[in-house]
């Protein structure tokens, strides 16, 4: 290949991972781009998982053998397997030179040469394949996993221009990764309350919409359990923001673990005090258990004086659900019973019949608009 084509490879692989708008997409886009840059007929990536000790292979593109998934959940390998992942790389920088990659071939290794590595040299042959390039992927100055290229049995062996030219491909592919990881880190905390680690507003309204639009089509079950924590003004008052910091991360944990009883549910901190869980799917009374756990495990916490806790669910006779706003209504109307009654379990809106009275204060009509709405629906009816 000349070296205008393979210019032209290196924009086209940037290019690629550039219009990516996942995680997957860019391994994805990294494998295939330098699959063909590469003329290789299979291409992989791999993190190096180092807790685990492990390579996890991500993506599989190109001609896959039997048994490989183009998206594996569990394909990994024991790094001391492929130990130059981490002492060949080691022994490079040690020395003052840069990762660079090597060629494996079914009969032993040859351009680079890191050092025999029977279980690739195994797994060339098991697969029906020749040869294999391997560059390490670096992302800030550390090694992050390894792109991975085969050609089949007969077609020309890697060479070591192909070594360097795919040492420049992991270099591009790794910035594409860096990108990524960057945006989804932004986006991670983008919906995600910084003090708990639980969800934010902003990830429950774009669940809950998504939710209710589901419920709408299929007919989805959608609860929400939306709680008060009590006592934190007092806590702040008494013994200071941090201690009432660390009531909010208590209880944050506390919310985490009972919803991990209900499969799928999202664990949210609105502001402030208030809390929510959100699930989708579940059955009502899997959604009311949990909320009963919450009310009992509170209610032990050292700090605090337990939680309001009110439970919505389409699974219920609430009447029609046509959005959000008047599930959250719902739950909050039945937090605010709860609160005003110091209810030590959960209430439940719709499950005291026809006149249910958390549905009838749910569903008064409101003299304001819709901006702050929790807030100024509460407020309406404090005494």
């Amino acid at each position: 290949m000349g070296e205008d084509s393979r210019l032209a490879a290196v924009v086209a692989l940037a290019q690629g991972m550039a219009a990516a708008r996942s995680s997957r997409e860019t391994w994805c886009a990294a494998a295939t781009g330098a699959c063909r840059a590469l003329g290789g007929s299979f291409a992989a990536l791999s993190v190096w998982e180092r807790d685990l000790g492990r390579l996890r292979v991500l993506v599989n593109v190109g001609e896959r053998a039997e048994g490989e998934e183009e998206f594996p959940d569990d394909e990994s390998y024991p790094v001391h397997q492929f130990a130059e992942i981490t002492e060949f790389l080691h022994e490079r920088w040690a020395g003052g030179g840069e990762p660079g990659a090597w060629v494996e071939t079914a009969e032993g290794p040859a351009a680079g040469r890191p050092g025999y590595v029977h279980q690739r040299v195994a797994a060339l042959r098991r697969r029906g394949r020749g040869c294999c390039v391997v560059a390490p992927i670096v992302l800030h100055g550390r090694a992050w996993g390894e792109l991975y290229v085969a050609r089949p049995v007969g077609a020309p062996v890697f060479e070591r221009d192909d070594a360097d030219f795919a040492t420049v491909l992991a270099a591009v592919a790794a910035a594409g990764i860096a990108q990524t990881e960057r945006l989804e880190e932004a986006k991670r905390l983008a919906y995600t309350d910084s003090l708990t680690g639980l969800a934010n507003r902003r990830a429950v309204d774009a669940r809950l919409d998504e939710a209710i639009e589901r419920h709408r089509r299929d007919g989805v079950v959608v609860s929400l359990v939306v709680c008060d924590l009590n006592g934190l003004k007092r806590v702040n008052d008494t013994c200071g923001h941090a201690v009432g910091d660390r009531l909010l991360e208590r209880f944050g944990t506390v919310l985490s673990l009972c919803g991990a009883m209900v499969p799928g549910a999202l664990a949210a901190r609105l502001g402030g005090d208030e809390f929510c869980l959100l699930a989708v799917g579940p059955p009502a009374d899997a959604v009311v258990e949990a909320a009963e756990e919450l009310c009992r495990r509170a209610a032990r916490m050292e700090m605090g004086d337990g939680v309001a806790c009110g439970v919505a669910s389409t699974g219920d006779p609430i009447g029609p659900v046509p959005s959000a706003r008047r599930l959250f209504r719902l739950a909050d109307a039945a937090q605010y019973r709860a609160k005003a009654e110091r209810a030590a379990r959960p209430v439940v809106a719709g499950r005291e019949g026809p006149q249910d009275p958390v549905v009838r204060l749910a569903d008064e009509p409101s003299r304001e608009g819709d901006d702050g709405e929790r807030r100024r629906f509460r407020g309406r009816h404090s005494p």
